[in-house]
């Protein structure tokens, strides 16, 4: 996705992401160039929520990481009940928290500025997994392959699992494609515990 720039603050470009649906359809959201960063295009995400359900009213997710948080966003505008959206690097966690204070989340949003594979190391095997994961690491850096063996700590046994990668993938770990598509460059897929893989 061609990130467009907006303003200048304090010297930094800014780029916008704008939510599609849900409570803050149309709110645009700002964030600062990074390395890897880029965020998800409105036409896969509106493929993404169309697969999961446009209502996630109670459903717990967790974007590991968070980015531009146009995932976590889009699924706490759509109705989670409580969105955990992790980010390492310092100015776009702060660029995320700032952007939670601007759409008033209150309790729904919880930005932890963490490494992810430590963050998903530090939950424990009884602590209760989230309904839905958002995996959008940076590409060629092998977090994927990190992270799977990790993923039974973070998602419930019936959680579902998107993953966006450089390539096709038929699993992630227990997780398997049941949906899958492809734009530009980037594969996306929609993934659930030990089921076969579906057609796209």
């Amino acid at each position: 996705m061609v990130k467009s720039p907006i303003c200048i603050a304090r010297g930094r470009v800014l780029n916008t992401v704008r939510i599609i649906g849900g409570e803050w359809r149309r709110r645009v959201l700002r964030f600062p160039d990074a390395q890897g960063l880029r965020p998800t295009p409105d036409r896969v995400r509106e493929t993404l929520f169309n697969w999961l359900g446009q209502d996630l009213d109670g459903l717990s997710c967790l974007d590991l990481f968070a980015g531009s948080g146009a995932l976590g966003f889009e699924a706490a505008s759509r109705g989670a009940a409580k969105v955990v959206m992790v980010e390492h690097a310092p100015k776009v966690a702060a660029a995320l928290e700032e952007n939670a204070r601007l759409l008033a989340a209150g309790g729904r949003l919880q930005i932890v500025r963490a490494d992810a594979v430590k963050f998903a190391s530090s939950l424990g095997p009884d602590a209760p997994g989230f309904d839905v994961l958002f995996l959008d690491p940076p590409y060629k850096k092998g977090w994927i392959e990190r992270l799977a063996p990790l993923l039974s700590r973070l998602l419930a046994d019936d959680g579902m699992l998107y993953v966006e990668a450089e390539s096709a993938l038929e699993n992630c770990g227990q997780w398997r494609t049941v949906r899958s598509g492809r734009a530009g460059q980037v594969f996306y897929h929609l993934m659930r515990n030990g089921e076969p893989d579906g057609a796209q």
